[in-house]
């Protein structure tokens, strides 16, 4: 396997044609803010530093394993402007577990779920795309409660950008090089791409 190169990585989407996400396997996530705003905090010395807004996103990650019985959350970062993590879908799941999003739970602008909203455990793994799907409404719609309630700042139409970046991690190298790239995530900010505000 090539060596991991966030750079690349971060370039464009390496979605495989045909590729099953559903199957199981680990998968590192990079999502980002519209137009790479940063609304999350700040970084200072090398750290994190996380506003409310940040929290929020850092919670409704781990709140996946609850929703999705067949994910298991790994290493993550919540940047200013962006999110890294690697998620698992363990193709575990409870005997009379259901693989859906919760049908009253709003949708936001991605409504479409396609055929997958009755899923039952014989059928085991969540397809990424809906796990996130999930995860972008979720947070979506509590950063909006934020604005209103709390004085969040606003963002400009859509709180996400559309698309995602997803790695397939291969193998225990590859899952080391990710996992420390996430961890030095706020020690290379300054150099890193996404940020809207590199000189």
């Amino acid at each position: 396997m090539d060596k991991f190169n966030p750079r690349k990585h971060h370039r464009r989407s390496i979605r495989l044609h045909g590729y099953d996400y559903s199957q199981p396997g680990l998968y590192f996530v990079t999502i980002c803010v519209q137009n790479r705003v940063c609304l999350f905090g700040y970084v200072e010395n090398g750290q994190m530093i996380l506003n409310a807004a940040g929290k929020m996103v850092e919670k409704w990650y781990y709140e996946l394993e609850k929703k999705f019985p067949d994910i298991q959350c790994h290493g993550m970062i919540v940047m200013p402007n962006h999110f890294h993590c690697i998620i698992e879908n363990t193709g575990t799941i409870p005997v009379g577990s259901y693989l859906r999003v919760c049908p009253n739970s709003p949708t936001g602008e991605q409504t479409d779920l396609g055929e997958h909203d009755n899923i039952l455990s014989e059928h085991a793994g969540s397809p990424l795309q809906r796990v996130l799907q999930w995860f972008k409404t979720m947070t979506t719609n509590e950063y909006i409660r934020g604005v209103k309630n709390y004085g969040w700042e606003p963002f400009n139409g859509k709180f996400w950008q559309r698309n995602y970046y997803e790695h397939i991690v291969r193998n225990d190298h590859s899952f080391h090089a990710i996992s420390d790239y996430i961890h030095n995530n706020p020690a290379n900010w300054f150099a890193d791409r996404l940020n809207s505000k590199k000189p």
